[in-house]
């Protein structure tokens, strides 16, 4: 019987040549021949395994199993083809087939293309390069690129899904703090407006900064084209004018000019100069809306940003001559070793200072104090002159008299929960300044001088903030600091200074004046809102004859929630005199009961979420790449549209 005729898997024709399997017995017989007569060994195996057959002819028949080979015979293919590699297979695959138009995977991945096109501002051309189609291929070979016509669309829906999502949320905000901020590129090439507002969101229960506009101006930009530009910004996101808090802009002198005469017409009014509104048939019923009354109702007021200020403060370093012949030296020092290959042997890089950036020269001066050995010996070796002993003790001193502008700084140009913050850094500075000249100046006159003059300049500059009697005085900072448990202690409640208890008391008028606006009725229409349905008892009341006097008798329902707000602000005030271990204002006013606090509770947590700077305005000049080469109108709405993906982290 054939090797072929056994069935099963093909036999090995090498060994059954020498065995013959007998079906009936079951039993494979050996063939091989032995003796001088031909005679068969005839040694019988049960079963037909090969592994027994191998081994029989090994132990009987070395001379025969010396010529079999170790590897079995290669299985032939079914179809006569020869066996392809695994990446030749894959190619000759058949196309994988794409997404459908309108699936969840095809929908999230166009969404994704068109965000990343939106918000770094590339060319929606970049999805038909080839370069690119080979790479997303790659990634995916069931995505259909998208034409750019369509990633447009996309940017477009998605920019506009967006703004409406945060139009409304400033719908529902209670009050809003514009942010101002200009910044010019070297040479006069172009000026760019940002304007951005911050606020707390009633949806998502915490502080939150967007911006809402980044738009090129003409040069020179006067104080009228930066009002036009912020009355527009406010239609066409329709934010009413009683909600918006202040607009906290730069020390610019058109920016601050732009917003002076509403400073100086909210500085003159006065609650007098409301009027009473009767309708046509003599009804009382006032109505007292934000707009009427209140600080800044009908123009916007605008505070400085802190942060710019305090930097007016600090340079005053520059004025110095003996100070700034000490940084020339510094600055030249690491100048050389910036140019030189053995800075590389420091441990850190040397920091040089920027006009434009806060808190430069004390980190300048904060990085070479760091390293002053590794500096001291690497000079030396390379014969470069550096600071005297004397004058590494100046710097010293130097560096202590800014560490405290530095860190606070650092501390108030966050982008919310910031504001209230900033009468704590002012009288701690003032102490500081006021402490300097008698404890690590007393050993340097100029730097004790300097200090002197700094402390009276900030004085200068902060009166907004510090002197009730300033005529263009805003509590925001006191009231802020007010609501905050965790510096109102210190720096107010605790604190009798006689300045501080008179800042103490125009915060609490302020934050009465921002009780949500009423209508002011009488006791009996209050009742008859309430449901008490009185028409059917009494007889309709006639006119009164004398209804400005019947009214100065009653006490009218604003006043009587004003009341309500300063007994919740004095319940605050006793709460403060037991420790809190809440971390920031707004953890603390969340958990506090509806009950307790019904009007001062959304007070709190408007003021607490406002900044004290401009910084955020002034990062949609850094994320947004080179703007001077911005020409066109369609590139001029590109980048507004990328700066607004970008900063509002669109996901």
């Amino acid at each position: 019987m054939s090797a072929r005729a056994l069935g099963g898997r093909k036999r090995r024709d090498d060994i059954w040549s020498h065995f013959h399997y007998n079906e009936s017995q079951r039993r494979t017989e050996c063939t091989v021949s032995v003796g001088d007569h031909g005679e068969m060994c005839g040694h019988k195996l049960g079963g037909k395994n090969t592994t027994n057959l191998k081994r029989h002819l090994k132990v009987r028949h070395p001379d025969i199993y010396s010529k079999i080979p170790e590897v079995k015979t290669p299985i032939e293919n079914k179809n006569n083809t020869e066996q392809l590699p695994i990446p030749t297979a894959f190619q000759h695959f058949p196309t994988v087939s794409k997404y459908k138009s309108d699936s969840f995977e095809q929908r999230a991945k166009e969404n994704a293309l068109a965000l990343w096109i939106g918000r770094t501002g590339l060319p929606a051309s970049t999805v038909e390069d080839e370069d690119f189609i080979l790479m997303m291929e790659t990634i995916d070979k069931r995505l259909a690129i998208p034409k750019r016509s369509k990633i447009n669309n996309l940017v477009d829906q998605i920019y506009e899904e967006e703004k409406q999502k945060y139009k409304e949320r400033l719908t529902l905000a209670r009050k809003i703090t514009l942010g101002l901020d200009i910044w010019t590129k070297s040479g006069l090439k172009a000026s760019f407006l940002a304007i951005s507002a911050c606020y707390f969101c009633i949806v998502e229960n915490k502080a939150q900064h967007i911006l809402l506009r980044l738009e090129q101006i003409a040069h020179p930009h006067s104080a009228e084209c930066i009002k036009t530009c912020v009355d527009r910004c406010i239609d066409i996101w329709a934010i009413p004018k009683h909600k918006i808090l202040t607009v906290i802009t730069d020390n610019g002198s058109k920016t601050i000019a732009a917003f002076k005469d509403n400073e100086e017409s909210d500085c003159t009014s006065s609650e007098d100069e409301s009027t009473d509104m009767s309708d046509p048939e003599g009804i009382e019923v006032a109505e007292v809306s934000g707009e009427d009354h209140g600080f800044g109702a009908l123009d916007i007021c605008s505070i400085p940003c802190v942060v710019h200020t305090l930097q007016l403060v600090v340079n005053m370093i520059q004025k110095e001559i003996s100070i700034n012949r000490l940084l020339s030296k510094v600055r030249q020092l690491v100048k050389l070793f910036h140019k030189s290959s053995v800075c590389q042997f420091c441990q850190f890089k040397l920091v040089k200072d920027c006009p434009t950036r806060w808190s430069s020269t004390y980190l300048m001066i904060s990085r070479l104090l760091q390293i002053k050995n590794s500096v001291v010996q690497v000079a030396d070796g390379m014969n470069w002159d550096y600071l005297s002993p004397s004058e590494w003790q100046r710097l010293t001193a130097l560096k202590d008299l800014l560490l405290p502008f530095a860190e606070h700084t650092q501390m108030l140009q966050s982008d919310t929960q910031s504001l209230s913050l900033v009468l704590p850094a002012l009288l701690d500075l003032q102490g500081h300044l006021s402490e300097f000249p008698h404890t690590q100046g007393s050993n340097f006159k100029d730097l004790a001088c300097l200090a002197t003059k700094m402390k009276a300049n900030m004085d200068n500059l902060f009166r907004r903030f510090l002197d009730p009697t300033y005529s263009t005085f805003s509590p925001l900072c006191t009231a802020a600091c007010l609501l905050d448990p965790t510096v109102a202690p210190e720096a107010l409640l605790e604190n009798d200074d006689e300045q501080i208890q008179v800042l103490l008391e125009k915060a609490e008028d302020f934050i009465a004046q921002l009780v949500p606006p009423v209508r002011e009725v009488e006791a009996e229409d209050i009742k008859l809102e309430e449901g008490e349905d009185d028409s059917k008892s009494e007889p309709q009341r006639k006119r009164p004859r004398f209804k400005y006097l019947r009214k100065s008798k009653r006490p009218s329902m604003s006043i009587f929630l004003t009341s309500r707000v300063r007994e919740e602000i004095q319940h605050f005030k006793d709460q403060l005199s037991q420790a809190t271990n809440h971390e920031t204002g707004l953890e603390f006013w969340a958990t506090q009961e509806d009950s307790i606090y019904p009007s001062l509770k959304p007070i709190a947590f408007d003021l607490l979420a406002m900044p004290a700077s401009v910084s955020f305005a002034e990062r949609a000049f850094s994320v947004i790449g080179d703007l001077g080469e911005v020409r066109q109108t369609r590139a001029r709405a590109i980048l507004e549209r990328s700066a607004f993906l970008k900063l509002n982290k669109v996901r």
